[in-house]
């Protein structure tokens, strides 16, 4: 499938996890992809990495000119860049809320900010948010990561209204708990690490933990030319947890 034959397109937190995912179907449907990433790695084959801290203004307007210089432009833009938090509102301090904030919510302001530019110039200009299911579910101990997530859908709504008549398209996937290295690390901190995974994958109605491939797919559609008259728009990627309230098995 070709169907980004020709555009160019930037991802932070590219490296692992969704971003990665992301990346590489980006590139396989034909687009020209480069990664902003606190750390690039061995990229696979064709990806162009740069080392970026989305807290760094500076360091992200130079690492995004310099990507739009290699590829010839940016068309596509996946906010993917994000940090982890666990805990109620009691459990974590005024700087740990800072850094969150910081990385989760500034960091697509710094990098769209960045990248406007290169988008005005874009004839299909698409800004894509990794968000996530806590920013209109409640989930017990995410009280810090859900307000960062919370934020994040609004700001794509208004960032959807501002620009539509620039014609840059804005939205945001909201994923469930998807199968990313950030959840192995939670579930081998956990005390039976086995019975905190059954646990999360008995929360989605499908049964399971999301894939980041999934959630890739929807981010290619969404930044695809077939998406071309959607915008200010939150796609779900998250087994039906949102909006399904299934009986419990047996009755």
């Amino acid at each position: 499938m070709s169907t980004l034959t020709g555009l160019k397109a930037v991802v932070t937190g590219g490296s692992s996890g969704i971003g990665l995912a992301t990346a590489r179907l980006l590139a396989a449907r034909g687009a020209e992809v480069a990664v902003l990433d606190l750390d690039p790695g061995k990229l696979p084959p064709g990806l162009h990495g740069y080392r970026t801290d989305v807290t760094d203004d500076t360091g992200v307007r130079s690492a995004t000119d310099t990507a739009a210089s290699t590829l010839g432009g940016i068309d596509i833009l996946v906010n993917n860049a994000g940090i982890g938090a666990t805990g109620t509102v009691e459990d974590n301090d005024d700087g740990h809320w800072h850094q969150v904030l910081d990385v989760n919510v500034l960091g697509i302001v710094r990098t769209t900010r960045a990248a406007l530019p290169h988008l005005r110039r874009s004839q299909h200009a698409a800004v894509v948010n990794t968000c996530s299911i806590a920013a209109t579910a409640g989930l017990p101990q995410r009280a810090l990561y859900s307000a960062s997530k919370g934020a994040v859908l609004a700001l794509t709504l208004a960032m959807a209204a501002d620009h539509i008549r620039e014609g840059i398209r804005v939205n945001c996937v909201n994923p469930g708990t998807a199968d990313t290295p950030w959840i192995e690390r939670l579930l081998s901190q956990a005390d039976d690490p086995d019975t905190e995974r059954a646990a999360l994958n008995a929360r989605q109605p499908m049964g399971r933990l999301v894939t980041a491939d999934e959630v890739a797919a929807a981010i290619a559609y969404l930044a695809s030319p077939a998406a071309r008259s959607v915008t200010g728009t939150a796609l779900a990627v998250d087994g039906g947890m949102h909006g399904l309230r299934l009986r419990p098995v047996g009755q």
